[in-house]
Parts: structure tokens; C-alpha cells; sequence
């Protein structure tokens, strides 16, 4: 890793990094409080998962709809 940050190529590629959706499983940790899984199985898991991740995209579409106002 330290010789792929002192070559050019290597640091461009490493600021790629901030452009991952890595900061949404950040996100996912903190304001979601979502550390661990609790189901034990592949597609236990999976539905885990998906189900946090439809949570967030919930939150997400609400934050960033715009506000009605019922007339």
C-alpha cells in the first residue's frame, strides 16, 4: 500500500476511494444503528440486509422529496 501511494497512478486510484458508497455504510452504522447481523444464514442475511438497506433508501427519498402542502 505505501508503494502504490508514491506512484501517481496509485493516488488517483486511492481518491477514488471517497467516491465509494462506503460512507453510506457509515451512515448505515451510525444514524441507523445498524452494527450486526442477527440471523444466521445466507438468506437469513440477505433479508437482513435488504431490509436495512430499504430502510435507508426510505429515509433517504423522504429527506430528499420536496414538501407538500395540502391546499
Amino acid at each position: 500500500m505505501a508503494h502504490k501511494l508514491k506512484t501517481p497512478a496509485g493516488r488517483t486510484l486511492y481518491a477514488l476511494h471517497k467516491q465509494t458508497p462506503e460512507p453510506v455504510f457509515g451512515v448505515i452504522k451510525s444514524v441507523l444503528g445498524f452494527r450486526q447481523i442477527s440471523m444466521r444464514g445466507l438468506e437469513n442475511v440477505r433479508g437482513e440486509w435488504n431490509l436495512v438497506t430499504m430502510s435507508w433508501n426510505l429515509k433517504r427519498m423522504f429527506t430528499l422529496a420536496p414538501t407538500y402542502r395540502m391546499a
